[in-house]
């Protein structure tokens, strides 16, 4: 039987640390001592670069980041180089897809995005999946901004990782992220769009929206995965 999902809040947590934690939660949610979670976080400033990525898509050295208190870590999630900073919501999704009966990566990608299109819709942001592209947009079309032509907005990256068809990693959701961090890469290796925020889509700022972020989530979450 499938239990109804745990949301936590864990705080600001070290990249390396995170890593250990959803180690020790996938292993426990394997043997049955654990059931679904979703782990809700951030990270000090950090690069991340996924099973796909491209050197070419880090802009910046790995001695310059370091100058800029920037870590680096190569990780084993799908997708590309994205970039984790205070005022961004992490979510880590340890969930057993099988025990479920979706037991279907592109499936799982998509409940994702349609979790988060929910509570940025809670947060007053008009939000959309894009063909042929994993994340969440704006959907310039119903966006209060106005509509600028060229590039896509991006507000939420996702990669996950299984292990016997436990998931982990999971999404990242800007809220009211520093944006100069992408600078220093190609996110998740789109060339042309440009990344956005909860923050300057709504002009709002502050521990309030870190507040109603987490709520939203946590409530569009536990809508689609218990």
């Amino acid at each position: 039987m499938v239990r109804d999902l745990a949301v936590e809040w864990l705080g600001l947590v070290p990249y390396a640390d995170g890593l250990e934690i959803q180690r020790v939660a996938v292993e426990a949610r394997r043997r049955g001592t654990a059931g679904d979670r979703l782990l809700l976080l951030e990270h000090p400033p950090v690069v991340t670069l996924g099973r796909s990525s491209r050197l070419e898509h880090l802009l910046l050295s790995r001695e310059e980041l370091a100058a800029r208190g920037v870590e680096i870590h190569e990780v084993g999630r799908g997708g590309d180089v994205t970039y984790h900073a205070p005022g961004q919501l992490v979510g880590y999704l340890i969930l057993d897809l099988e025990a479920r009966g979706a037991a279907d990566v592109h499936r799982f990608l998509r409940s994702i995005e349609a979790g988060l299109i929910d509570a940025l819709a809670e947060l007053g942001v008009p939000a959309c999946a894009l063909p042929g592209m994993t994340g969440v947009f704006v959907d310039r079309d119903r966006s209060r901004r106005p509509r600028a032509d060229g590039a896509e907005r991006k507000l939420a990256s996702i990669g996950v990782a299984l292990r016997g068809w436990v998931s982990f990693h999971g999404f990242a959701l800007n809220l009211s992220t520093d944006l100069s961090g992408f600078r220093s890469i190609v996110p998740c290796g789109l060339r042309g769009v440009e990344m956005t925020s909860v923050a300057v889509e709504t002009g709002g700022a502050g521990e309030d929206l870190a507040e109603r972020g987490r709520r939203a989530v946590s409530r569009a979450f536990r809508g689609r995965f218990s």
